[in-house]
């Protein structure tokens, strides 16, 4: 659904943006400025995506059903954020909305669902992960939508880790070394952060990841969290050590 940006709607759109060429709106999209706001030929829209940016729009169809836009001029360029895979074992549904938004805000290149012995909900709606990803970054001004992929198990995950993309993970049988100077000890580059379920990880699952050549262990504190605002928690220490927040 469309978000406002000022008094000017703002939305996404998985199609291609360029000067002058007509673009089709979806159909929730064009009843929502359409019927919702009550916008007519020659409003004012942005629409955006992570490969084009964000353009002002004009409509030039106000039909509810399929509203159209012509793009008339590049605002911002897509903007990527740090290359951040986060990997996390799924939660159920309300909860892994939250958890979708959040990682997108947090500024996550791919959002990485992952099943583990513990996991709880093993089943998961990409598209929605995907809606609730492109609902964050419409309303938090964001020109970039992370990359949501398939569930895979912990270990083809792990394996799948490309040389040079360090692995940090969030165990509770970390100790409680600051959390701040164990990343410090992460060069700077690709990286994947990796949560467990609420159960936590087995021993076997632990000692797999450990295998990883140069992860690291993160203690997140003396309190127990839950898996959602561990995410947050998490991804706030990696970005204002090692992401766009330094």
């Amino acid at each position: 659904m469309a978000k406002s940006q000022g008094r000017v709607p703002r939305l996404y759109i998985d199609e291609k943006l360029s000067a002058h060429a007509d673009v089709v709106l979806p159909r929730e999209d064009s009843h929502y400025l359409v019927t919702v706001l009550r916008l007519g030929e020659g409003a004012e829209v942005r629409l955006f995506n992570e490969r084009d940016g964000e353009w002002s729009c004009e409509l030039t169809g106000a039909h509810r059903k399929a509203a159209a836009a012509e793009p008339r001029e590049l605002l911002r360029a897509a903007s990527p954020p740090p290359d951040i895979d986060y990997l996390f074992a799924p939660l159920k549904s309300a909860r892994l909305d939250y958890l979708a938004q959040k990682a997108t805000e947090m500024g996550v290149r791919r959002i990485r669902p992952v099943i583990t012995q513990h996991t709880v909900a093993e089943r998961v709606k990409t598209d929605r992960l995907r809606a609730n990803a492109i609902e964050a970054a419409e309303q938090c001004n964001m020109v970039w939508v992370p990359e949501v992929q398939e569930p895979v198990r912990l270990a083809d995950a792990l394996a799948g880790l490309e040389a040079g993309r360090r692995l940090i993970f969030c165990d509770e049988a970390a100790g409680m070394a600051n959390p701040v100077e164990a990343l410090k000890t992460v060069l700077p580059g690709p990286l994947a952060v990796l949560l467990g379920p609420e159960g936590g990880f087995s021993e076997d699952e632990r000692a797999m990841i450990r295998t990883v050549p140069g992860c690291v262990a993160l203690s997140l504190g003396p309190r127990i969290m839950r898996a959602d605002t561990a995410a947050v928690a998490v991804l706030a220490l990696v970005q204002s050590v090692l992401g766009d927040w330094r």
